[in-house]
């Protein structure tokens, strides 16, 4: 069957289209992407304004539009951090629904994490062992471990990189206090939870999914994306180390200019970085690689788990 899943992200509405069927991995027949950007549309009461929420509709409803153009038999929509973390979120999701038909299923911090987990377990394997994995969004860090399909520990932080640019980073390039102010912020947020994972042992496999560690791993000599989903990609915190200095020193524009970052995300590039240096440095992770699936092929495999049953 052909699936849609539409993932309201703080930082992007994707509707991803797959053909799919229980037991097979899901091939990706169609993209489609609008910037929002809503987790930098809350107002001073963190509500999502009138323009925020008219945007959302109107991308909601031609996301709608493409799944039915492209035949999507059923589609998964979904909202994460931005949206679940507004003053206004009921009145939001209210809207949305009745303006569209559609009722976004707000997906808890700690569920972005257990699905994300599922979506790399399967990718990897049961060969892959004891999983430790990192998602770097928009609005929040989602961090997990285990051995099965089920984490043993996952756990979701304020730590997304539009979050943290939208409220600590205000300069461009920033200020050098708003950096290592930032820096603390971050390294004394992931410290308090290291405990939670670390009492489980060493893991076999570090992995890290989302945009962000995406483009670092690009920065620092992994393969294009145009080479293919089954290259292998790693990040070692080394080469990480040596970029943050760089990005905080350049202007958004500049980093635009760099392999693999895009213009829409140049600008929080820096606070992905920092949140990703903390984590590897705090978590003692010399290298991780990186995966293609992430927390939208996790809705998709938990809705083709249903099917099933």
């Amino acid at each position: 069957m052909r699936l849609g899943v539409l993932d309201v992200g703080s930082n992007t509405v994707h509707l991803l289209v797959v053909d799919a069927h229980p037991g097979a991995r899901p091939l990706p027949a169609y993209s489609h992407k609008a910037e929002l950007k809503l987790a930098e549309l809350l107002d001073a009461d963190g509500a999502i304004g009138e323009e925020g929420v008219e945007r959302l509709t109107l991308t909601v409803r031609e996301a709608m539009q493409v799944a039915e153009d492209k035949g999507v038999q059923a589609v998964v929509p979904f909202a994460t951090s931005a949206v679940r973390e507004a003053a206004n979120a009921e009145a939001v999701l209210a809207r949305v629904a009745a303006e569209t038909g559609v009722e976004l299923e707000v997906v808890s911090g700690e569920d972005e994490a257990r699905l994300t987990f599922l979506a790399v377990r399967r990718w990897f394997g049961w060969s892959s062992g004891r999983l430790l994995v990192f998602d770097i969004g928009g609005g929040s860090l989602e961090i997990a471990y285990g051995l099965d399909e089920e984490p043993d520990a996952a756990v979701s932080l304020p730590l997304g990189a539009g979050r943290l640019t939208a409220g600590r980073l205000p300069g461009d390039p920033p200020a050098a206090d708003d950096v290592r102010a930032l820096r603390r912020h971050v390294r004394a947020e992931i410290a308090r939870i290291v405990g939670e994972f670390t009492r489980f042992g060493e893991p076999d496999h570090v992995v890290a999914t989302s945009k962000t560690f995406k483009q670092l791993a690009r920065l620092a000599g992994a393969a294009r994306s145009a080479e293919g989903l089954y290259v292998q990609r790693e990040l070692a915190r080394t080469s990480l180390e040596e970029w943050v200095p760089k990005l905080a020193e350049m202007p958004a524009e500049e980093r635009a200019n760099l392999p693999g970052v895009s213009e829409g995300r140049a600008r929080q590039l820096l606070a992905g970085a920092l949140v990703a240096e903390g984590a590897m440095d705090l978590f003692g992770i010399d290298k991780l690689e990186i995966c293609p699936w992430a927390l939208r092929e996790g809705m998709i495999l938990r809705r083709l788990d249903h099917l099933r049953l």
